[in-house]
């Protein structure tokens, strides 16, 4: 293919990112905290924006109820189609707006979307409002080969197939009410998809994750006489003893995926007791188990679960007390992604066009994290991650203070994204 396409999808991208920069502030502007999660705000804010381009966003609205079961307080997911000639495929571009909260040490406003130094600061800005720009101008500068170059001219190229951005909000919570229920409700299809990453490589796999929340029962007593009860705390710091025994253990299965090293296991809340004169008759926690994709999940959950309940059984309570028991509850499940072959088109074209405007090889690799390509992948969509922001979670301060985005890397993503729509679609 002559290379003039790149050439005029490029310089498109260059004449309007200024309008694209806004668009990304327009978007970081509006805060997305998940929890509570009231959403659908953002949602319409989007559409409202998106429409001041000609696009015409589909409002999927979850409902209520099934909202507040869920956790959070309101969930609008958006599609734009952009339909071209019959014969091709339709590409997914799917990008998440929830984020967490943005908590403590900020320098910049965690909303404002201020520019310092070439970088937007701002929750969201990396990940992933930054690819709702991302993808809404790439597919904008795709559009504008489809157009004739001047009055009474032919289109630079034939476009077939479509291309759809979904913008969801769970992502957080697991992607369940986002593109989940888009999926499970018949609303979307593709062929292919690529969903909201880093610039610096294509992700192809991510682990899975098993979230619990452990429930430990003793009997409270008076701090005075505290062998009249059985201490839950106590119970609790040797049930976790034994997770962190297992979670040790784990170094030694291993990935054969780059990027993706071995499981691992994290205690990230507790909460217990009544009073300091009290000895705690309830404790409180929740774990959060990272799986890589060659586990079996339904063995990981059973080996937690006997983990847990051997270490209660194996607790010795006062003589008197009453034995420790534990409700074990299953907060989520989400699998991990695997690389379906029909990723391949996708994995090349953003390799050849990142190598080319990046000036580096891009590397195809897994991540540690997961995401809501593993929904898309569960229904037979091949799917990759490829979007803007550095080349580490750490560097894009995601989830901690002063998170940001590179402005070049936004500009450059957007122009291999753009490219790869292209080669699929032309």
């Amino acid at each position: 293919m002559s290379q003039t396409p790149y050439a005029q999808l490029d310089a498109w991208i260059d004449a309007h990112f200024d309008e694209q920069v806004k668009f990304l502030q327009a978007l970081v502007q509006v805060p997305t905290d998940t929890p509570p999660g009231n959403n659908a705000p953002h949602a319409e804010r989007t559409a409202e924006l998106l429409h001041t381009f000609g696009y015409e966003a589909e409002k999927h609205a979850v409902p209520s109820d099934e909202v507040k079961a869920y956790g959070l307080e309101s969930i609008t997911n958006l599609i734009v189609r952009r339909k071209f000639a019959d014969g091709g495929k339709t590409i997914a571009l799917n990008a998440h707006g929830d984020v967490v909260p943005p908590g403590e040490g900020w320098t910049h406003k965690p909303y404002g979307a201020e520019i310092e130094n070439g970088a937007m600061y701002g929750r969201a800005t990396a990940v992933s409002k930054s690819d709702f720009s991302t993808f809404t101008f790439a597919t904008r500068a795709l559009e504008s080969l489809g157009l004739p170059q001047e009055p009474g001219g032919q289109p630079l190229v034939q476009l077939r197939g479509g291309v759809e951005l979904h913008f969801t909000y769970d992502e957080e919570f697991g992607g369940e009410k986002g593109p989940g229920w888009l999926l499970s409700h018949g609303l979307t299809k593709p062929d292919l998809m690529i969903a909201a990453g880093f610039s610096y490589q294509v992700v192809t796999a991510h682990n899975g994750c098993l979230q619990m929340e452990v429930t430990v029962q003793g009997e409270m007593a008076h701090a005075a006489i505290p062998d009249s009860g059985t201490d839950a705390l106590q119970g609790a710091v040797h049930i976790l003893n034994a997770l962190h025994a297992l979670n040790e253990g784990y170094k030694n299965t291993t990935s054969k995926i780059e990027g993706i090293t071995h499981p691992y296991l994290n205690v990230g809340q507790i909460s217990g007791g009544t009073n300091t004169n009290v000895v705690p008759g309830k404790v409180v926690f929740k774990l959060d188990r990272r799986m890589i994709p060659e586990e079996n999940p339904v063995e990981v959950e059973a080996s937690i679960r006997k983990t847990i309940e051997d270490a209660a059984a194996s607790f010795s309570p006062p003589r008197g007390g009453k034995q420790l028991k534990v409700d074990i509850k299953r907060l989520l499940l989400a699998k991990a992604m695997v690389p379906l072959a029909g990723n391949k088109p996708l994995v090349d074209a953003i390799q050849k066009h990142g190598g080319e405007l990046f000036g580096e090889p891009i590397p195809a690799v897994g991540t540690p994290l997961y995401t809501d390509v593993r929904l898309y992948v569960a229904q037979g969509i091949p799917g990759v991650i490829y979007g803007a922001g550095p080349r580490t979670v750490l560097e894009s301060h995601a989830k901690r203070n002063d998170e940001r985005v590179m402005l070049e890397d936004v500009r450059r993503a957007t122009k291999v994204v753009a490219r790869t729509l292209l080669d699929l679609l032309s």
